[in-house]
């Protein structure tokens, strides 16, 4: 039966990496006793800052039985979607709507859960167990069971470093009810270097390997559905979708692969948008532009707002006709975005017309920015 289950998991891992896996790796569900409090430690603290679908599914997120009791092995599978280049040196191009390198081609999601359906089906096809794949839409602790399964480890920035693509790596899992051999877990392999935690531009890090989304650019562009705060708008510069900064100075990618994989390539014209043309959407094109990217779940009125953060963040006067037009924009996320956008661009202008704006203004927090 040994050698049987270990040519199951040989024939599965051809099979991932032919299908565009760049790792593969086996768990089983008790291999991470330590979740549950860890969890419970980082709820407490409230480092979820609004992501309140991380405490509702907490009893189910802290172990992989929690979620499905009849579980007997994880299989983890990572995506290399590592970049042609450091993204870093494109937030000094403020005539840019930067955005993160993982969301600029097609959604991850539906890219790796195709793969993962056809991978499990075969599992279950030679082993007549029952399957179920995740993709970052379940309450599974992907990254340290990624760590268990031996794909890499957590580093301190919290996110997976592998030494075959650096801090570029999509994650998805197959829990299964067959019993197979698992791998070694990997080691932590982040030595003295902090780099990742330096670099971050809001100190969004309390210690190493945690990380507070109450003070995370990445969660205040993708998942935050109020105004941006307004002691983060200078330091979200250009990025109106995500922040790759401790991403991009792990010194671990410099030994990473470049992602060949062309279904979770980059489009180029997402990676080069002009923030000028990006103001200028409405509903419909921002639609048709972010069609099957990451960056279509955030909804117009949210991509407005972050835009209209790197409007004002610019310093480009010539960005004030498209401020101007959006103080009049049926989303009040985006006429308060750019009644900040206004004050930084032309505070003499704005001042000028604050009474007859605020006069005609009906949303409170609208009104507030005039006087943050």
């Amino acid at each position: 039966m040994s050698a049987e289950r270990e040519n199951i998991v040989t024939e599965l891992r051809d099979r991932a990496l032919a299908l565009g896996f760049s790792s593969f790796g086996v768990t089983h569900p008790d291999s991470r006793p330590d979740l549950a409090a860890k969890l419970r430690g980082a709820l407490d603290q409230g480092w979820h800052a609004g992501m309140d679908w991380m405490e509702e599914t907490g009893d189910r997120r802290k172990s992989p039985a929690s979620l499905w009791p009849d579980v007997r092995s994880i299989i983890m599978l990572g995506a290399n979607y590592g970049p042609a280049e450091n993204p870093l040196p494109r937030l000094a191009e403020p005539g840019l709507a930067n955005v993160s390198v993982y969301a600029q081609g097609r959604d991850y999601h539906e890219v790796i859960k195709g793969r993962l359906k056809e991978l499990a089906g075969l599992l279950a096809r030679r082993t007549g167990a029952e399957v179920k794949v995740f993709v970052d839409t379940a309450p599974v602790m992907e990254k340290p069971l990624a760590e268990a399964a031996g794909l890499g480890w957590q580093g301190k920035h919290s996110v997976l470093v592998s030494r075959e693509a650096g801090s570029w790596l999509f994650l998805g899992a197959i829990f299964t009810t067959a019993d197979l051999p698992a791998d070694l877990p990997h080691p932590e392999s982040c030595g003295t270097c902090t780099r990742c935690l330096d670099v971050c531009p809001t100190d969004a890090f309390p210690a190493p390997f945690r990380l507070d989304a109450r003070k995370c650019l990445a969660y205040y562009s993708v998942e935050h559905k109020g105004q941006i705060p307004l002691e983060f708008r200078k330091p979200m510069g250009n990025r109106v979708f995500g922040c790759d900064d401790c991403l991009a100075v792990c010194p671990w990618n410099k030994f990473a692969r470049q992602s060949h994989d062309d279904k979770l390539a980059a489009r180029e014209t997402v990676k080069s948008a002009p923030l000028a043309d990006m103001l200028a959407l409405d509903d419909a094109a921002f639609r048709a532009f972010f069609a099957q990217t990451p960056v279509k779940r955030l909804g117009s009125a949210r991509f407005l707002r972050n835009c209209l953060v790197a409007a004002g963040n610019s310093g480009d006067a010539a960005y004030l006709p498209a401020v101007n037009r959006l103080l009049g924009h049926s989303s009040p996320l985006v006429r308060g975005m750019a009644v900040w956008a206004l004050r930084q661009l032309a505070g003499e202008e704005a001042e000028a017309r604050r009474a007859d704006l605020i006069a005609t203004e009906q949303d409170p927090d609208v009104k507030a920015e005039w006087i943050n």
